[in-house]
């Protein structure tokens, strides 16, 4: 019976099952295409270099998602503002497409362009945001915003949306700067954002980082946050480099199977005539 459908169909049976094949393999290409895309506007629009700033060390390092068809929206950013303070931002786009990264790239931006216009974190994010509904998208970014006084370690951010940063100190105390957010940015206008602040002592450290580092199939939020606090504390302790400290933080993500992108930035402060232990 088989065999005489076969006769009747003339053979075109096994050319209309290769379609299918053929369609997903096309599908693939394409795909594999925007992804391509995708990681050039990334990768194009993070820093290729972070400002030199006496009494601040800063090291970064990003992976991108594990799945080899998918890319993320995360980035870093630091630059020096005209007062002397530097600039720290991290963030997340919504998303996994060139939507993603076009969006990482206007917040990247809008938040550099309006730095010098503003002192205030909270009100940096707040200006961000508002700019970025005024451009009519549907996605929405994350971001924490950090302004740093190299001299005096004083230290002021605000946070949209964004997972809290981890401090240390040079003494053996870390723990997580877990000041109160505002939603993210591109989701309500006329958000407002608090600015909190914090003092970076000798020898002290911050790590702001992305979800992707902390969140994984075997790993919760707060799992991975107290996983980066406690590598920030020993990294402290031991006076080790910021770059060792990145490494470290990036490498731990990817033993618990991290699926997401992963941004870290690592701030080591000097302080104002003390000297500085990582080397």
């Amino acid at each position: 019976m088989h065999r005489k459908r076969f006769a009747e169909d003339g053979g075109k049976l096994p050319a209309r099952l290769g379609r299918p094949t053929a369609q997903a393999r096309e599908r693939a290409e394409v795909r594999r295409a925007q992804v391509e895309l995708a990681t050039t506007v990334q990768r194009g629009m993070l820093p290729r270099d972070l400002p030199e700033v006496p009494g601040v060390h800063l090291a970064v390092r990003y992976a991108p998602a594990r799945h080899g068809l998918d890319i993320g929206g995360d980035w870093y950013d630091a630059f020096s503002l005209a007062d002397g303070c530097v600039g720290l931002c991290i963030g997340d786009a919504q998303g996994h497409n060139v939507e993603a990264a076009a969006l990482m790239g206007q917040v990247r931006a809008g938040l550099r362009a309006l730095a010098p216009v503003t002192g205030d974190p909270g009100e940096l994010l707040g200006r961000t945001n508002d700019l970025l509904i005024s451009l009519g998208g549907e996605l929405f970014a994350t971001c924490t915003f950090v302004r740093l006084d190299p001299e005096s370690g004083l230290l002021e951010s605000a946070r949209a949306g964004h997972v809290p940063f981890v401090w240390a100190t040079a003494d053996g105390k870390s723990g997580l700067f877990d000041d109160e957010g505002g939603p993210p940015l591109g989701v309500a206008r006329g958000a407002e954002y608090r600015v909190s602040r914090h003092r970076l002592s000798t020898g002290g450290v911050f790590v702001l980082l992305t979800d992707g580092v902390v969140e994984g199939p075997a790993l919760s939020v707060e799992q991975g946050l107290d996983r980066v606090v406690r590598l920030a504390g020993i990294a402290a302790v031991a006076g080790l480099e910021v770059h060792t400290l990145a490494a470290a933080v990036i490498k731990g993500a990817e033993s618990v199977g991290y699926e997401d992108d992963a941004a870290v930035l690592v701030v080591g402060h000097e302080g104002q005539g003390a000297a500085f232990p990582w080397r």
